[in-house]
């Protein structure tokens, strides 16, 4: 450290390169030109260099002040950086969210109780987002997206896969017509989402069944419509039991097959690349990660 100048002389000569002019340097950090000259004086004696040619009108950097500046206005900018964020991350004690309704509903909203037990000090304000979010162009912090995670300009952590599973109100089912195996739910109509047509394709190719040989039943705009409608007993819905878990204590729905649909869709937390994370981003994630790994099936198909 001995070998380093001192920083109010070097806060001194970035000003006074800057401005090209001690008297304004002096004003921007409130000292007389005096004690500019002074500290700029001593830098040059310890460098053994001079680093401006001082004129009547004005100063003028040397060809070794040029040469100077540059390094020490990015490390003056860097310094500025990193106490901004530092006093960000101290200070930040809000969190605003964006989730998908369904995961909002029946995953999230049942556990934040644990989330304010442990960080009771952080304000957290929830919003319902069915699409992706411009983070340039509102103030949320941080989303749950659903998908393949391969989203532009955002920070992706993996959360879990998507675990969709044929689920259906007991009474739908006819005691003339069981559904002890698969095949036999082309008795009954089958629930899809509008923008997700291909799940019952895959899932029923997935266990060597032919599409067209099963009903098809209405069509919603998600899936916690379907797993309502499913509830209600109008048909069977691909859903993920972990999402219907009070419905299926209730016995208003059961899952007919422990049998998942194998996707490439999962469930991910994401925030702007270029956003600063704040103290109270960096806790709801490490909560949230927490929590999916703590409620990870004993096994998936």
């Amino acid at each position: 450290m001995n070998r380093l100048p001192p920083l109010n002389s070097l806060r001194c000569f970035e000003s006074a390169a800057r401005h090209g002019s001690f008297n304004k340097a002096a004003k921007e950090m409130s000292v007389t030109p005096s004690a500019i000259s002074h500290q700029i004086k001593g830098l040059e004696s310890f460098l053994g260099l001079e680093l401006f040619r001082r004129t009547k009108r004005k100063v003028i950097l040397t060809e070794a002040g040029e040469s100077y500046l540059k390094p020490i206005k990015s490390i003056f900018e860097q310094l500025e950086n990193a106490t901004s964020e530092l006093k960000s991350k101290q200070k930040s004690g809000s969190l605003r969210l964006a989730v998908a309704p369904a995961f909002l509903t029946r995953w999230l909203m049942p556990r934040m109780e644990r989330f304010q037990e442990r960080y009771p000090d952080i304000q957290i304000e929830i919003s319902s987002s069915t699409g992706l979010i411009d983070f340039a162009a509102n103030d949320v912090d941080m989303a749950v997206y659903f998908g393949s995670g391969d989203w532009e300009d955002v920070e992706a952590y993996y959360l879990r896969p998507a675990r969709l599973a044929p689920v259906c109100n007991p009474r739908l089912i006819k005691p003339e017509q069981p559904i002890n195996k698969p095949e036999d739910m082309r008795f009954y109509p089958l629930l899809h989402v509008t923008k997700r047509k291909d799940e019952w394709h895959d899932w029923l190719q997935q266990h060597d069944l032919d599409p067209t040989l099963f009903r098809r039943g209405l069509m919603f705009s998600s899936g916690s419509l379907t797993a309502g409608a499913a509830a209600q007993g109008l048909g069977i819905s691909l859903t993920d039991p972990e999402l219907i878990a009070p419905e299926i204590e209730a016995g208003t729905l059961q899952v007919l097959f422990n049998q998942h649909l194998i996707t490439n869709r999962s469930f991910y937390l994401v925030y702007e690349k270029r956003r600063s994370v704040t103290s109270a981003m960096s806790a709801f994630k490490e909560w949230i990660i927490e929590e999916m790994v703590g409620n990870k099936p004993d096994s998936t198909i």
